[in-house]
């Protein structure tokens, strides 16, 4: 049986004042997708520079992942902050980890 992989994650800008929450079978595309998303300007992530990671979890289903993206994108900054800091508590970004 194949594994499954649907990530949750979490994006900030350069300066790590904006969130942005996604959901994604794929976290080295979609980081990508974000980072050249120059053309779409409507973007939430191209118009806040938002594309520096600092936070995902990974599920086996996607309903799951799903669920909990609602679930975060419902709380309010200082209970993301507070998930983002277990796990990483510099805010270090995490996109060569995850593109190397």
């Amino acid at each position: 049986m194949k594994d499954h992989n649907y990530f949750v994650y979490i994006l900030t800008n350069k300066n790590r004042t904006v969130l942005y929450t996604g959901v994604t079978n794929d976290l080295e595309i979609r980081l990508q997708q974000h980072k050249e998303n120059k053309e779409n300007t409507f973007s939430f992530t191209h118009k806040y520079n938002c594309f520096y990671l600092i936070w995902f979890e990974r599920h086996t289903y996607i309903e799951h992942a799903i669920e909990r993206e609602k679930e975060i994108k419902g709380w309010v900054r200082r209970k993301k902050i507070e998930l983002i800091k277990l796990e990483n508590k510099e805010w270090k970004f995490l996109n060569e980890e995850i593109l190397s």
